[in-house]
């Protein structure tokens, strides 16, 4: 089945902006995130859509490729490559009348022709291609503060460029062009592989998949693959790196008095002390309650609760009766006697 070209995906003309790519990616995300749509299929296989088509549609030099190659994007410099030797062979056969290289050699034997060509292309001697490392690849992933606090796992459907087994990636057999992979020395091949994102990711990780990435050319090793995560914000608690914040309201009483309230962290509900005299505003430091530290998760952030105190709507009129007695208690504590007249 043919892949869905990816302006339709993201309901975009060719003729989108960098913008407007982004825009409709983080309209289109938002409406089909899985966390939106749960046990929804249809949903996740469309975001699944949505992210293939902005990894490469946000990236000039994949977009390049891909609005001239379409779904073989990933091929274009194989395919580039093969058309510059099939070029330069048919040159070559028909007797060398000009060079088939823009700026390149003109006149001289085949010989030497190619011995130049294949030492700047492949960086060896005629016939021995130089291997060389595969690209790596990014693809955009999103996750909750709980996913990022707990650590998750995401399972990624990918085109994965597999080298051809006949030609070994070269394209050619024999001197002739690979009947099995037409020239490309490669074939696309379907694969589902899971990721285990780690605990402590925040906006702009990136966590790597070692050999995941494009193949490698002649022999060479596979590129990376690298998910770039971004953390979605929490409707109570805010991130600032491995620290959380979050809002408690404490009743007046308890903010005079001293007290205790129950406030939220990432694991539960606890009794957090207020001590008396306590200011509206105040931060209260929960150590160890924030964020685990990427890459150390015995370690973690703090949580620093900020108290909203709640005064009441309503006075009983003893309630009243005591308030104007505090009133005149204090007053009278603060203003000293009267000078005699």
């Amino acid at each position: 089945m043919a892949k869905k070209d990816f302006y339709d995906v993201l309901e975009l003309p060719r003729t989108a902006s960098e913008k407007e790519v982004r825009s409709a990616y983080r309209k289109l995300a938002r409406k089909y995130h899985p966390d939106v749509n749960p046990n929804d299929r249809a949903a996740e296989a469309r975001f699944k859509e949505i992210n293939s088509a902005h990894e490469v549609l946000s990236d000039p030099e994949k977009r390049k490729k891909y609005d001239r190659y379409g779904e073989r994007w990933e091929m274009a410099d194989q395919i580039e490559e093969n058309q510059r030797r099939t070029s330069a062979a048919g040159w070559a056969r028909q007797g060398g009348g000009g060079s088939p290289f823009p700026g390149g050699e003109s006149g001289g034997d085949f010989g030497s022709i190619f011995e130049n060509l294949f030492r700047r292309e492949r960086g060896g001697p005629r016939g021995h291609a130089a291997p060389r490392r595969g690209q790596d690849v990014e693809t955009p992933v999103e996750a909750s503060l709980e996913e990022a606090y707990r650590g998750t796992v995401r399972v990624l459907n990918l085109q994965s460029p597999e080298t051809c087994k006949t030609c070994g990636g070269t394209g050619e057999v024999a001197g002739a062009i690979c009947h099995i992979c037409e020239g490309m020395g490669q074939f696309t091949r379907a694969r589902r592989i899971e990721v285990k994102v780690p605990q402590g990711v925040k906006t702009g990780s990136r966590v790597r998949v070692a050999g995941e990435g494009q193949p490698g050319v002649n022999g060479g090793p596979p590129g990376d693959l690298y998910l770039v995560v971004t953390v979605q914000p929490h409707n109570r608690f805010e991130r600032k790196g491995d620290d959380l914040y979050v809002d408690a309201t404490v009743p007046y009483y308890s903010a005079v008095l001293g007290g205790e309230v129950e406030v939220p962290t990432m694991t539960g509900r606890v009794a957090l002390r207020i001590p008396e005299l306590t200011q509206n505003g105040r931060q209260i430091r929960l150590k160890g309650k924030g964020m685990p530290v990427l890459g150390k998760p015995v370690e973690a952030g703090d949580l620093f609760v900020r108290v909203h105190i709640q005064l009441p709507e309503h006075l009983s009129a003893e309630e009243r009766d005591h308030f104007e007695a505090l009133r005149a208690l204090h007053a009278s504590q603060t203003v000293g006697p009267r000078e005699a007249t």
